[in-house]
């Protein structure tokens, strides 16, 4: 079992905070559960997750529904050993010794669920690289 000081941080950052950024994170918390602590936020956050993105994660047994989008604060950034922004531009807070990267994927917004699919599989990929990456040891 790690401990809470030795678990690493991730916040995810899109713009809306409503696609995205929120399959990464629910990707994240489904696979690394209380091993690795999980965010997600949005530089201009939406009103709610969009339903299509809801209902593919719900196809492969990842629950969003009770998920809001979150505003990207500087706490958030501060808080956080890796930044993964996803089409957030220059909007995103930058600081020195933090791990940033950039992952370039279509924006699920306005698409339907089977648009949505091909977006949820290749972030679950990079999710779970990302894993190894992150607790290398702690892959069964």
């Amino acid at each position: 079992m790690t401990t809470p000081a030795a678990r690493p941080s991730v916040l995810f950052v899109c713009v809306h905070n409503a696609g995205r950024s929120q399959m990464a994170a629910a990707f994240l918390t489904h696979l690394a559960g209380d091993r690795v602590q999980v965010r997600s936020a949005g530089s201009a956050p939406a009103a709610a997750v969009n339903p299509a993105v809801v209902e593919a994660l719900a196809e492969v047994g990842v629950d969003v529904s009770a998920e809001v989008p979150k505003v990207l604060t500087v706490e958030a950034v501060q808080a956080s050993d890796v930044v993964i922004t996803m089409g957030c531009g220059d909007t995103c807070p930058v600081f020195p010794g933090k791990r940033y990267l950039d992952w370039e994927l279509p924006d699920p917004a306005g698409q339907g669920v089977e648009a949505v699919r091909p977006i949820r599989d290749e972030i679950e990929k990079r999710v779970r690289g990302l894993l190894d990456e992150i607790l290398p040891a702690a892959r069964p």
